[in-house]
C-alpha cells in the first residue's frame, strides 16, 4: 500500500508511521517541516502541507490512503478537500473530540457539537479550531450527496506521547520547561478539578491503522480514546511524583484561575477544559480492542521518564513561560534560553517589542 501521512510527526503521528512501516508491503510517505532522515521504511519529505505547489506535487500521485493530521482553516479546507478526496481510495481526516459540547453523559460520535448547539455569538464568529474541525467535518460529510465517501473522520480528544506532554492547556514546552529550569510546577486550580481523557498515541494510531481500507468506515465519524476519565489534579500528581522519582527538585505554584483565559486562548478554556470529558468508545472498539490501551496512570509516567532521559525542547512557548515564571516570582536567566532565534524572541518579547 502507498500510504502518504500529512503533519505526521506529532504524538499521533509518528507511532502511526511506524504502524504502517512494519508491514513491509507498505510504502509509507510523511510530510514535515523539520529535515528528518529517512529510517525503519519511512520516507520524509520536508516541506509545508498547508503551501499549495507542495500539496500539488504529492497529490499527482494516487495514493491507497491519506492519513490528514494538518490544522486548516475552513476556506483553506475548502479549495483542497476534494482533491484530497480524488487523490486517494481512502481519506482520514483527523478532527478532535473537542468539536462536542458540554455533556454529562458519555460522549459517543452523535452527541451534540458545539458549532450546532453554542449560542455564544461572538465565539461563532471565529474560526477556533473547534468550530474549524466541524464545519470542515460538514464538508465532507455534505460531499457524500455527490458521491465521495471514502473518507473516515477521527476525533481523538488530549493525545499524549513522548514527544508531548499537557497540563490543562499548557504544553510540556511551557510547564515542564519552567520546572526543570526555573524549579516551580505551576498549575491553576480552576482546571485541575476538572475531569478529562487522556489517550496514548500509540493507541490512537493503532485505531486509526485498524480504520483504514474498512469499506464500514467509510463516510464515518469515530472518536479514539481511553474508556475512562481522569481528573486533571490527578495528572498533576502523576507528573509531580514522577519529576520527584527522577530526583528534579522544585515548588509546586497553584494559580487560582489560567492565565490563558486573559487571551484568545480562553475559547478553549470555556469549551473545553471547563468541561469534564468523559467518552464512550465502543464504536471504535469493533475495530481495535480498546480494553488494551493504555492507562494514564502508566503512560502518563511512562513518557514522562522518556523524556527526561534525554529533555530536549525543540521549541519555546517564551510569551507563556514569561507570564508565568513571573506569576512564581521566578526570573529566566538568559543562559536557559537555547539557541539564537529563541534568546532574540525572548528579548523582544520581555521588553514589549512584540
Amino acid at each position: 500500500m502507498n500510504i502518504l501521512i500529512l503533519g505526521g510527526t506529532g504524538a499521533m503521528g509518528i507511532h502511526l508511521a511506524r504502524i504502517f512501516a512494519a508491514d513491509t508491503g507498505n510504502s509509507v510517505t510523511v510530510t514535515t517541516r523539520s529535515k528528518i532522515k529517512n529510517a525503519g521504511g519511512i520516507d520524509y519529505v520536508r516541506g509545508n502541507a498547508h503551501d499549495g505547489v507542495f500539496l500539488e506535487s504529492l497529490l499527482s500521485k494516487n495514493w491507497d490512503y491519506i492519513v490528514d493530521f494538518m490544522a486548516y482553516s475552513t476556506e483553506e479546507f475548502k479549495a483542497r478537500s476534494e482533491k484530497l478526496l480524488d487523490s486517494t481510495a481512502h481519506y482520514v481526516f483527523l478532527s478532535s473530540s473537542r468539536v462536542y459540547a458540554k455533556s454529562d453523559a458519555p460522549i459517543t460520535e452523535t452527541s451534540p457539537r458545539l458549532l450546532d448547539v453554542c449560542q455564544n455569538a461572538e465565539y461563532l464568529a471565529t474560526d477556533e479550531y473547534a468550530l474549524a474541525k466541524a464545519r470542515q467535518e460538514d464538508i465532507l460529510f455534505k460531499g457524500v450527496k455527490k458521491g465521495k465517501k471514502n473518507f473516515s473522520i477521527i476525533r481523538p480528544y488530549i493525545t499524549y506521547a513522548e514527544n508531548r506532554l499537557q497540563l490543562g492547556v499548557l504544553e510540556k514546552e511551557t510547564w515542564l520547561w519552567i520546572a526543570l529550569n526555573l524549579g516551580a510546577l505551576i498549575f491553576s486550580s480552576d482546571i485541575a478539578q476538572r475531569t478529562t481523557t487522556l489517550s496514548y498515541g500509540v493507541d490512537v494510531a493503532r485505531g486509526i491503522a485498524a480504520l483504514c481500507g474498512k469499506d464500514a468506515a467509510f463516510g464515518e465519524a469515530f472518536h479514539i480514546t481511553v474508556g475512562e476519565g481522569i481528573k486533571w489534579e490527578r495528572v498533576h500528581e502523576i507528573y509531580r511524583d514522577t519529576l520527584k522519582e527522577n530526583k528534579i527538585q522544585f515548588e509546586e505554584f497553584w494559580q487560582e484561575k489560567t492565565r490563558r483565559l486573559e487571551g484568545a486562548g480562553k475559547w478553549q478554556v470555556m469549551f473545553d477544559r471547563y468541561y469534564d470529558r468523559v467518552f464512550d468508545n465502543s464504536k471504535i472498539s469493533r475495530f481495535v480492542d480498546t480494553e488494551k490501551f493504555t492507562k494514564p496512570e502508566e503512560g502518563l509516567k511512562k513518557c514522562l521518564c522518556a523524556f527526561l532521559q534525554n529533555p530536549e525542547f525543540r521549541w519555546l512557548d517564551v510569551r507563556e513561560v514569561l507570564r508565568l515564571s513571573k506569576d512564581a516570582g521566578k526570573k529566566i536567566p538568559l543562559s536557559k534560553i537555547k539557541g539564537a532565534r529563541q534568546k532574540i524572541k525572548y528579548t523582544l518579547v520581555k521588553f514589549k517589542l512584540m
